[in-house]
Parts: structure tokens; sequence; C-alpha cells
């Protein structure tokens, strides 16, 4: 299976409730932080939620 790079490029301090849970369910708690998954459709929908705070690169 395919796999894809999340870093966390803008702050969420901002951000609603729902964008820091997504956040915190992927696993990106700080600035530039990054992480490797599998690229698998509940991945990507919450990518998608919070598109505009993260960075995807396909591996």
């Amino acid at each position: 299976m395919a796999k894809i790079k999340i870093t966390q490029i803008k702050s969420r301090i901002n951000a609603p409730k729902v964008q820091k849970a997504t956040l915190d369910a992927l696993g990106l708690r700080k600035m530039h932080q990054s992480k490797v998954m599998e690229d698998t459709p509940s991945i990507r929908g919450m990518i998608k939620t919070v598109h505009h705070l993260v960075e995807v690169t396909n591996i």
C-alpha cells in the first residue's frame, strides 16, 4: 500500500476544536512535525478536514 508523509505547516492556535482533534488523531502536535502513514480513504478524509494546516507528500 502507498505511503504518504503528512507535515503540519501552520499553527493550530486559532483552529476550531474539530480541526485540533483531527490533528491529534493524525499524531501531529507541533509545528513542522511529520508522520508517515498508509494512504487510506480514512486518512485522506482527515487530511481534507485540515488541508490548510498540513502538507502532504507521496513517498
